[in-house]
């Protein structure tokens, strides 16, 4: 063996690395955020580090492995919280309006021979969770009204969009965590500005309904306290007629020549005889009898 070292000492080298290779190749090292599926002629035969429940990355699991060289394969698979977004897309709301979506949703792979099975490869599961996702999110918020879409209630849409995709992404080993949509707009164009001119005419016929029904209370208002206004000066007028006609005198005198202290009096002249009935409160009852 010396002897060929020292004869050929290239080829020992190119041996020697080659060997290395193949011994460091039996031995993988598995990431603490990594499982792997190890194939053996298109085989599934083992799982590396795999994901359970309520256990923490890093754990048991991950470290030195082995397999045998050239003949098992290994497959990576995250076993961390992933992330799918969906391209924006039309759609139509019950009352036919359409909305411009924009979602994503975040996801973990939770039985990786089973996604190995179903989708090869991380690539491929990703282009089949969004072909699912965009489907869910355009049936479930099918079924509802334009003016849900825009606001907080969207969230319970959400959550039924979630259970759906979530029966969907089992088949595949994958556990759906969340499902967001990102942005809701209204199509450019006519359809935005049709859409503005409807919320436009709703809130004026709110503001008119709410006008008119505080319009039609005050009129209530006044009504009711014209009545009592009444009801008050004739007891008065009963207990003490002269009085009464010296408070209502005096109400017309600030009137005209004083003004009611809204709006202030244009420049008036009045020329009356000292014996006018008007001014009896100003020259005395005895006088003008």
């Amino acid at each position: 063996m010396t002897d060929f070292i020292r004869r050929r000492p290239v080829l020992a080298g190119v041996i020697a690395f080659i060997a290395l290779i193949i011994l460091l190749s039996s031995f993988p090292i598995v990431p603490e955020t990594k499982q792997a599926v190890i194939v053996r002629f298109g085989k599934p035969e083992r799982i590396l580090n795999r994901y359970e429940p309520g256990r923490p990355i890093g754990t048991a699991g991950a470290g030195l492995s082995y397999r045998i060289p050239f003949v098992d394969q290994i497959v990576w698979i995250d076993k961390r919280v992933l992330a799918v977004d969906m391209e924006p897309q039309p759609v139509l709301s019950t009352d036919q309006r359409r909305l411009m979506v924009d979602a994503f949703a975040r996801y973990r792979i939770v039985d990786p021979l089973l996604m190995y099975i179903r989708s090869t490869t991380e690539d491929n599961l990703k282009s089949q969770l969004q072909t699912i996702l965009r489907s869910e999110v355009r049936n479930e918020l099918a079924k509802q009204q334009f003016a849900a879409l825009l606001s907080p209630e969207r969230q319970g849409v959400m959550d039924d969009v979630a259970r759906s995709l979530g029966v969907q992404a089992a088949k595949f080993g994958v556990q759906i965590v969340d499902v967001r949509i990102k942005k809701t707009d209204l199509p450019d164009g006519a359809p935005l500005q049709s859409a503005f001119e409807s919320m436009r005419t709703a809130r004026e016929q709110e503001a008119r309904s709410i006008r008119a029904q505080g319009l039609k209370q005050a009129q209530i208002i006044r009504a009711q306290a014209d009545a009592d206004a009444a009801k008050t000066y004739a007891a008065s007028f009963g207990q003490d007629p002269q009085f009464y006609d010296f408070y209502r005198a005096m109400q017309s005198y600030l009137t005209t020549f004083v003004g009611d202290g809204q709006d202030k009096p244009a420049p008036t002249n009045i020329i009356l005889s000292p014996q006018n009935d008007y001014l009896k409160e100003f020259t005395g009852h005895t006088q003008s009898k």
